[in-house]
C-alpha cells in the first residue's frame, strides 16, 4: 500500500517563485536511526499501479513508489524503443502529381500500419534482401480521370475520379506464407482516411513500398506513441478555513473541479479539496496575500500520472508491458556483462 500523501518527505514544494525540496532525502545515513537501504520487500509494499482511464487510443494510469529515473526510463522506452512496422523504402515507378517524389515518400513512411510487430523480425542489415519474415509489400496505384457529364460541377469529388489519394488505397501484396499467417488480420493502415496527395485528370501515382520493423530511436515514424508523458500528482494542503467572503475567489484560483464549497457539521460553507488531479499547479492562489498562510501547494515526489496515446499499432494497455519487457532485457544484459567482467577479473587474479 502506498504511503500517506501528507508525508512531507514525499513532497516537492511549490513556492511562489521557485520549486523546493526537489531531491529526495530518504537514502542511507540521512536520518539517524533509520535504515533506508533498498529493500525488495519495502519496494513491493509501496509500489502501486492503477489505471484511471482507458479508451481505444489512450491510457491514463498512476505509477506510485518508484524513483523518477525509473519513471522516465519507462517513458523513453515507450517513445523510442518499442518497435513497430513502417514503410521504409519506396520505389517510385510514376508520380505526375504536384508533390515531389521525396515528399510523397516521406508521407508514406509516416503512415501508421496496423501490423503486430511481435509477429515480425528486424532486417539483418540495411542491405539484406527482403524476406517474408521481415518485409511487408504495399502498392499504391491511383490515376485521376474526369467524370463524364461533370462540366458544370465545382466539387472535385463530383468532377473527377480519385481526385484525392488516401491511405486506404494502399494495397497489401502478400509474399510466401504471409497470406496464411495474417489471414483475418490483413496488414493495413491504422486510419484509411489520411490524405496523401491530391490529383487532377491525367495525373498518376504508382509506387512500390517496402515496410520493415524499426524503433523510434532510428526514426520517429517507428514510434508507437503520439504522446507519452507523466506529471507528479498535485497536493493541496489547506492550513485553515477560508473566510466566507473569499471562498469563491479561492475556488476560482484553481481549475474547475479542484476546489469545492461544502457545508460542514455546523452548516457553515467551507472550501474543500475535491480532485487535486485536475490541478495544473498554476500557483495563481499564491499571488493573493489573503491566502498566504491558508494554503500550501506541493507535488508528490513518487506519484507519477502517465498519459499515453497509442498511434494504433498497439492497444494502449499493451504499450506499458512491452516497454517493461525491454527494460528487463536491458537489466539482464547489464547483469550478464557484469558477470563476464567479474569472471575475467577473477581469472586475471
Amino acid at each position: 500500500m502506498s504511503r500517506s500523501l501528507d508525508d512531507t518527505r514525499r513532497h516537492v514544494q511549490v513556492l511562489p517563485e521557485r520549486i523546493g525540496a526537489v531531491g529526495g532525502s530518504e537514502f542511507p545515513g540521512h536520518y539517524p536511526g533509520e535504515d533506508h537501504s533498498w529493500s525488495l520487500q519495502r519496494f513491493k509494499e509501496n509500489l502501486v499501479v492503477s489505471v484511471q482511464r482507458l479508451t481505444p487510443s489512450n491510457i491514463e494510469f498512476d505509477l506510485v513508489g518508484v524513483d523518477a529515473s525509473i519513471a522516465n526510463a519507462l517513458r523513453r522506452v515507450m517513445i523510442a524503443e518499442v518497435p513497430t512496422v513502417a514503410i521504409d523504402q519506396v520505389y517510385v515507378w510514376n508520380n505526375t502529381s504536384i508533390m515531389q517524389d521525396e515528399v510523397l515518400c516521406h508521407r508514406l513512411g509516416l503512415i501508421p500500419l496496423k501490423i503486430d510487430p511481435r509477429t515480425f523480425q528486424f532486417k539483418k542489415s540495411a542491405h539484406s534482401p527482403p524476406h517474408e519474415s521481415d518485409t511487408m509489400v504495399f502498392d499504391l496505384r491511383v490515376r485521376c480521370d474526369r467524370r463524364p457529364g461533370s462540366r458544370n460541377e465545382t466539387d472535385p469529388k463530383k468532377m473527377y475520379y480519385d481526385s484525392s489519394v488516401y491511405t486506404g488505397m494502399l494495397d497489401w501484396t502478400p509474399s510466401g506464407e504471409q497470406s496464411r499467417k495474417y489471414k483475418g488480420k490483413e496488414p493495413r493502415p491504422v486510419d484509411p482516411d489520411i490524405l496523401l496527395v491530391k490529383l487532377r485528370p491525367g495525373q498518376v501515382v504508382d509506387m512500390h513500398c517496402f515496410a520493415n520493423k524499426g524503433t523510434g530511436a532510428q526514426h520517429a515514424k517507428f514510434s508507437p506513441v503520439a504522446t507519452a508523458s507523466y506529471r507528479l500528482l498535485p497536493h493541496i494542503i489547506l492550513r485553515g478555513p477560508i473566510p466566507r467572503e473569499h471562498q469563491e475567489k479561492f475556488q476560482k484560483c484553481f481549475p474547475p473541479g479542484v476546489i469545492g464549497i461544502e457545508e460542514d457539521e455546523r452548516g457553515e460553507p467551507q472550501c474543500v479539496v475535491k480532485n487535486p488531479r485536475k490541478d495544473t499547479v498554476s500557483r495563481e492562489v499564491l499571488r493573493h496575500p489573503e491566502f498566504q498562510d491558508l494554503v500550501q501547494l506541493a507535488r508528490i515526489r513518487d506519484h507519477f500520472i502517465y498519459n499515453v496515446e497509442s498511434v494504433g499499432q498497439y492497444k494502449p494497455e499493451e504499450l506499458v508491458p512491452e516497454a517493461i519487457k525491454i527494460l528487463l532485457n536491458k537489466v539482464k544484459e547489464v547483469e550478464e556483462g557484469l558477470d563476464k567482467l567479474f569472471a575475467s577479473d577473477a581469472d586475471a587474479a
